[in-house]
């Protein structure tokens, strides 16, 4: 949350206001105060609707990495609800059956909206684009504005121009709704604006603790992607290249982190290529990542669509180059990465 952010908030109503000063994310208290809640004597409650760590992907990490600091700084009361509730123990199979898991889930999980939202003062909804909007984010917010409590979406998703462009009926009512609109990307604020919708960037961030920036000197011809095995990802290009590297470079390896639909095509794609040192590791913890990072010399990414990814954040954090395919995004954080 940001300055910014807490300003827009407290725009569109006087339920609660908000100090001038920035709210400091990693809790330090030797700054002043930077939140008031007028006629408030506990600290302000924030509910943290999101994925758990269980569905790893960017929203995830990203929500994980804000529950921590918060959850430090005194003056506010975190919770967090994840979209995707552990089932009891007797339905638990139940929850690795596609479809079948959202049908049982869903129920569980607009339950919880109802008994949870009503004890907060904001609710800080992530959200994805299309289906996923449908069934996680929009429920949040629309529970969240019934029962009269202030609302930040905070939106992850690369898909937002076709999002808003073909569901029209779905997201404009609920983007209006929401108090504050927070993207990742300066990319993503362009889009929005051009669709009636004012919000603000608040970059994704990585854990600079457990990241160690190594130089690699010298570069060997060890790759990693680290991308979940969807077709958006398009990891059969990183083999199609692989196969062309190690043509030249013979003793060249291939990390491929992540799981998917896609994994049984790809590895059999890998076989087909003749692929030698190409290795598929499967989802590895998050709290495990770095690792990977640190055994490798590249990092590739080949996606078609993509929103300021995590993965090449901590690619940067651990010192390793990227080879990427050209998204608009991520020309546009270069060229700001390169004036600022």
């Amino acid at each position: 949350m940001s300055e910014e952010v807490l300003g827009r908030i407290a725009d569109r109503g006087d339920a609660l206001a908000w100090s001038d000063n920035t709210i400091r994310p990693d809790g330090n208290d030797s700054h002043r105060d930077s939140i008031a809640a007028r006629g408030l004597d506990r600290p302000l409650r924030v509910l943290i609707v999101a994925p758990s760590l269980r569905i790893l992907g960017g929203q995830a990490v990203q929500a994980a990495l804000l529950l921590e600091p918060l959850r430090r700084d005194q003056r506010l009361q975190i919770s967090f609800l994840p979209i995707n509730p552990v089932l009891p123990s007797f339905l638990g199979k139940l929850q690795s059956i596609k479809y079948v898991r959202t049908a049982v889930t869903w129920p569980i999980y607009i339950a919880s909206l109802m008994t949870q939202v009503g004890k907060h003062d904001i609710v800080h909804v992530f959200s994805a684009s299309y289906f996923s909007f449908l069934l996680a984010p929009a429920p949040a917010i629309i529970v969240s504005k019934l029962k009269n409590k202030k609302v930040i979406l905070n939106y992850h998703s690369g898909e937002a121009e076709d999002h808003l462009a073909s569901w029209p009926k779905t997201t404009k009512p609920v983007f209006n709704t929401a108090d504050a609109i927070v993207v990742p990307s300066k990319y993503l604020v362009d889009i929005f604006e051009r669709f009636g919708f004012k919000s603000c960037a608040i970059f994704n961030t990585v854990d600079m603790d457990r990241f160690n920036f190594r130089i690699r000197r010298p570069l060997r011809p060890h790759f990693l992607s680290n991308r979940n095995l969807e077709p958006h990802y398009n990891i059969e290009a990183i083999l199609l290249a692989f196969s062309i590297v190690q043509r030249r470079f013979r003793d060249a390896r291939l990390t491929i982190a992540g799981d998917g639909s896609q994994r049984s095509y790809l590895q059999g794609t890998a076989r087909k290529l003749g692929l030698r040192h190409a290795e598929f590791v499967g989802q590895i913890p998050h709290d495990q990542i770095h690792h990977l990072y640190e055994e490798c010399d590249i990092y590739l990414n080949s996606s078609n669509i993509d929103n300021m990814p995590c993965s090449i954040i901590e690619s940067f954090a651990a010192g390793l180059p990227v080879v990427t395919t050209t998204l608009a995004e991520y020309r546009i954080s270069s060229r700001r990465k390169r004036r600022d």
